[in-house]
């Protein structure tokens, strides 16, 4: 994908709405994986092996869908209510039982699968090419740590950002993350 190309799709999931669940769906699976794996990614007698990639992803797919999902129809059901408000309607929850309340569950609905599946994706992938490089150990944390800078590219050029600010800060939270997850050595 060229230059061009990313700038198009990012002004696509930018437009339709979805840039917030694909970046909190692949910086979620990402840091889900660095902590839930950590441990083993650095012990020399310990191999990342697909299967465990998987779990991990999946692990990563069921808690950021149940908080996304929450966090997001909450959030949308806030609106109508402050609507209502804004509209001195008498009776509250008149536009939440209404075609509006419908559209906001579709919406946290439809949201809640684009950021369930980033943050999939998010945590397989740099655990995917530790597993098929098991003799370079570092390479689940090289790709997690470049994937957060490609993030941290995006996020800084869709916000008008310095470049380098988000690339450190977004790669900072991932070693720490990181080194939270080899102190605690969950799996």
């Amino acid at each position: 994908m060229d230059t061009k190309e990313a700038v198009k799709t990012m002004r696509w999931l930018s437009k339709d709405g979805m840039l917030m669940p694909v970046v909190l769906g692949l910086s979620d699976g990402i840091l889900t994986a660095l902590t839930l794996s950590g441990g083993t990614l650095v012990k020399a007698d310990q191999s990342l092996t697909s299967a465990l990639a998987s779990r991990i992803a999946f692990a990563s797919l069921v808690s950021g869908a149940f908080l996304f999902f929450v966090s997001t129809y909450s959030r949308l059901r806030g609106e109508l209510i402050h609507a209502e408000t804004q509209l001195n309607l008498s009776s509250h929850g008149r536009f939440a039982a209404s075609q509006l309340g419908r559209a906001v569950l579709q919406e946290a609905i439809g949201t809640t699968v684009v950021s369930s599946a980033s943050s999939f994706l998010g945590a397989l992938i740099p655990l995917l090419t530790g597993a098929w490089l098991q003799q370079f150990r570092w390479a689940a944390i090289l790709a997690a740590l470049v994937s957060l800078s490609i993030l941290a590219l995006v996020l800084a050029h869709s916000v008008h950002g310095r470049y380098w600010l988000w690339c450190v800060a977004l790669v900072s939270g991932g070693i720490l993350v990181l080194l939270i997850g080899i102190k605690l050595q969950i799996v």
